[in-house]
């Protein structure tokens, strides 16, 4: 599990680029909800990235839960999160959707969940139902690299 003494002040590690504070930290802290299936698929990876397997549970829509529990999501090797790249989101009515690929290193290799996820409204609280996996797209060589170091993928991450 990640450090959780993360400064609030830094930048949220859902990729937002706002501060920690005005952005994850309110839906985690649980005094605001996410408007948006974006907001919270931005929370939910935030919460892998965090560790805060609670807030994975209580976001997921129970009957898509499939048996899931904290204990299962903190079984090692846990991987090393590294961004989140929000490709599409929409929502209609109290239904939406989230296209992404979230990249990680798991035993020094690099990769991404790239899945197209559906998020129901109910009680006016977003939940995560399930996703569509799709195999993921890698940056090209000189792209910036997906741990946002500054440096280009080929002399960062695709090593």
């Amino acid at each position: 599990m990640k450090n959780l003494n993360i400064n609030p002040q830094s930048t949220c590690p859902c990729c937002s680029e706002q501060p920690y504070q005005d952005c994850c930290l309110v839906f985690h802290s649980k005094s605001q909800l996410p408007d948006t299936p974006e907001q919270l698929m931005r929370s939910r990876f935030c919460a892998f990235y965090l560790g805060l397997n609670s807030y994975l549970i209580d976001t997921h829509h129970p009957d898509f839960l499939n048996g899931l529990t904290e204990a299962d999501l903190a079984q090692e090797p846990l991987p090393e999160w590294l961004s989140l790249d929000v490709i599409a989101s929409d929502q209609r009515g109290d239904s939406g959707y989230v296209t992404f690929q979230a990249w990680y290193k798991l035993d020094g290799q690099l990769d991404a969940i790239h899945e197209h996820s559906s998020f129901e409204k109910i009680a006016g609280r977003w939940l995560y139902t399930e996703g569509k996996q799709k195999a993921a797209i890698l940056p090209k060589r000189n792209d910036p690299c997906v741990c946002r170091s500054g440096k280009k993928f080929k002399q960062c991450c695709w090593r």
